[in-house]
């Protein structure tokens, strides 16, 4: 039995615990690597006293901030340029209040169309279409309730039913259109909304799309795949991107959208893009989305977007009887023929009817119309649009620009004939 096994520490046996050995004690191997640690501590205080102290001195030098230059990074020593700002942004973890504030005035477009196909026997056949798309409640008065979509949701419609929050379900009727700038409304009469619907949903908080920068924090709402009302978040990748795509009738149509990362898919056309106030910053477009890329997403700006909102809302046709007469017949000048031919982009004139008002009012071919009735217009189908709520005799101003004079513009009242 060693001298350790005799302790008891309960005073059992008697034995008592010998004093503990001193491994610290001079020339151990402990105590040798004591005194290394301790030297090497004293050398790190010391070494950082020095670099604190050449930071200190080379900032009152250059003029710079003393803590500046304790904080700067390696890779900016040199540089004449001013480093980056900090940012404060947060990434953005929960928008459920926005979701949930936003939710309601969010619906569901279900258009069902019909198409003929002809079958292998040449018979011609009749089929029932249905698609989904997504839209916004604008705006609402005594007899309606209004919703803003896209017109490719609607196209050819035979019947259209809106689905509100609560998933109650009512008939719509388109009110307006605008192709170019693939705008709808859709109206439902209040009578066919019940009570409860009616205390649910909201008429959703417009924006301003022109304050938007890059790099915001963004959010979309619609009914994706037509699954129901989902949402995905992202950021304004880039502003007033120049888009080109053929519309229905084959048409090029350029519009300057509004890109995101948000997950944009089909369903989603119609819903909104909100910002981090819960506002609609613009109307989501699923057509301009391509499966051969992902994270890019488009809208129409809303600020752009409100006025031809507001017009198909408000404004009535005009009957057959009063329908307007312009008197041009033209081409879309797109961006990549403006380049091409050192010319603005908007209507090219091919031919001026005679009597009509544009060649009462100087208008030739050659001459591209770039403005109408105050409006920019970049196809001969804007204008068409536009005149469907312009009674003859109505005076509107046309911004040309003049072939003869190197293409200067000019500002040209125009007085509607009607329409034989």
């Amino acid at each position: 039995m060693n001298e350790y096994d005799q302790y008891n520490p309960y005073g059992e046996g008697g034995g008592q615990r010998p004093p503990r050995k001193n491994i610290f004690r001079k020339g151990t191997f402990a105590n040798k690597l004591l005194k290394v640690a301790a030297i090497a501590a004293v050398f790190g205080l010391v070494a950082g006293a020095v670099f604190q102290g050449s930071s200190y001195a080379i900032a009152k030098l250059t003029g710079g901030s003393v803590d500046g230059a304790v904080e700067a990074s390696g890779m900016s020593k040199g540089s004449a340029l001013d480093a980056t700002a900090v940012s404060t942004a947060t990434t953005v973890k929960d928008v459920s209040d926005i979701v949930e504030n936003v939710m309601p005035s969010i619906v569901a477009v279900t258009n069902i169309s019909y198409k003929e196909y002809r079958n292998f026997f040449g018979a011609t056949q009749r089929y029932e279409n249905s698609s989904a798309g997504s839209g916004i409640i604008v705006s609402q008065d005594n007899e309606y309730l209004y919703i803003a979509t896209n017109n490719h949701v609607v196209t050819d419609s035979e019947s259209i039913t809106i689905t509100f929050c609560d998933e109650t379900a009512a008939p719509g009727t388109v009110k307006g259109t605008y192709s170019t700038a693939d705008l709808a409304v859709v109206a439902v009469e209040l009578s066919d909304i019940g009570e409860e619907t009616m205390e649910k949903i909201r008429v959703a908080t417009i924006g301003n799309s022109e304050e938007l920068e890059v790099g915001s924090s963004a959010v979309v709402i619609g009914n994706a795949l037509g699954y129901g009302q989902s949402v995905t978040t992202g950021v304004i990748s880039a502003l007033d991107r120049q888009v080109e795509m053929e519309d229905e009738n084959g048409t090029v149509l350029t519009d300057h959208l509004i890109q995101t990362d948000a997950a944009v898919n089909p369903g989603n056309s119609g819903g909104a893009l909100l910002n981090m106030n819960g506002e609609v910053i613009g109307i989501v477009s699923a057509k301009y989305a391509d499966t051969e890329v992902e994270g890019m997403g488009y809208a129409i700006p809303i600020t752009s977007a409100e006025d031809i909102i507001e017009t198909l809302i408000t404004k009535e046709t005009v009957s057959e009887e009063d329908a307007s007469y312009f008197g041009v017949s033209g081409m879309d000048v797109t961006s990549a023929l403006a380049e091409e031919y050192h010319m603005p982009t908007g209507v090219y004139i091919l031919r001026v009817a005679s009597n009509s008002g544009a060649a009462k009012a100087g208008l030739e071919k050659g001459d591209v119309i770039t403005s109408f009735n105050g409006r920019n217009v970049a196809s001969m189908e804007e204008i068409s649009n536009m005149m469907q709520y312009l009674p003859a005799g109505t005076t509107v101003e046309v911004t040309v620009a003049k072939a003869d004079d190197d293409y200067e513009l000019e500002d040209i009242e125009v007085t509607l004939t009607k329409k034989n």
